[in-house]
């Protein structure tokens, strides 16, 4: 004779839920928290190799900073009114933190979700896709920070930065790294593989480099490139961290945080809608 067991009962509830739920997983995040068991699962596995991440994200700037900077601020001499090696400084801060979170949000979020299927299996727990697409984002401008703020003070030792007022653009380098992660998952929502990125590093970074501030003023561009400039949001991180390293002080504070407020948000509910109509394929 089969008794009435409410536990059991209740245990086939929660299963049939979950079941539910990763057939038609969660845009949305469960929880303001829950993300963090998702960017702390990646952080672990990410500091066997901390050295080697850290040695490659920063070669690329510091090649940048020093050859260019050296080399060609020998022939250029002067920047608006600082050498240029360190009108260099701060655009190569920038620029770092698009580049490390964009290729993060790129090849291991690619990675994770579609070779790895690591996303599958976290969708098997509690934690909803939301949740795990929120902890990359954090996860990708959390190592942009670490490049970010690795060059500011390698400029800050060799003098191309004032201190304290560099740490103002502490803030900044969070935000700028939290609007191209977010902005770099679309592009992993929709890749179908790796080769998908190339096009993004050719249309959007490479001339979001060249036209946002980072190797000359924005000023020597014709009128209708700087219009475009005001567009992207390189330009204003720029525009608040170049200050900021020069310790002077930094103007049109509410349009650059906003801008880089947008990018920073509005392309997570989007990218949240592009993978739960992926995953459910």
């Amino acid at each position: 004779m089969n008794t009435y067991d409410p536990s059991r009962m209740a245990a086939k509830r929660d299963q049939t839920a979950r079941a539910g739920q990763n057939a038609r997983p969660q845009a949305m995040p469960s929880s303001a928290t829950n993300w963090i068991a998702v960017w702390r699962r990646n952080y672990l596995v990410w500091k066997k190799l901390a050295i080697a991440s850290m040695f490659g994200n920063l070669a690329d700037p510091m090649i940048y900073l020093f050859g260019l900077g050296l080399g060609l601020g020998l022939m250029v001499g002067r920047v608006d009114g600082v050498s240029y090696i360190a009108f260099l400084a701060a655009g190569t801060v920038a620029s770092s933190v698009m580049m490390s979170a964009s290729f993060e949000s790129m090849y291991s979020g690619f990675s994770r979700m579609h070779i790895q299927r690591t996303w599958e299996a976290i969708m098997h727990t509690p934690l909803t896709l939301g949740d795990i697409v929120l902890a990359e984002i954090v996860w990708a401008a959390s190592k942009s920070v670490l490049s970010g703020v690795a060059i500011m003070l390698v400029a800050a030792a060799f003098g191309y930065a004032s201190f304290p007022s560099m740490l103002i653009a502490l803030p900044v380098i969070v935000l700028t790294g939290l609007a191209f992660a977010s902005s770099t998952m679309i592009v992993t929502a929709l890749a179908p593989n790796y080769d998908f990125f190339m096009f993004y590093q050719t249309l959007a970074l490479t001339p979001m480099l060249l036209l946002s501030g980072v190797f000359f003023p924005v000023t020597q561009l014709p009128a209708a490139a700087q219009h475009i400039t005001r567009l992207l949001p390189l330009s204003h991180a720029v525009e608040l961290i170049r200050p900021a390293m020069l310790g002077r002080p930094v103007t049109d504070v509410a349009l650059h945080v906003g801008v880089l407020l947008v990018y920073a948000i509005v392309p997570f509910f989007v990218c949240a809608v592009l993978f739960r109509r992926r995953m459910m394929k």
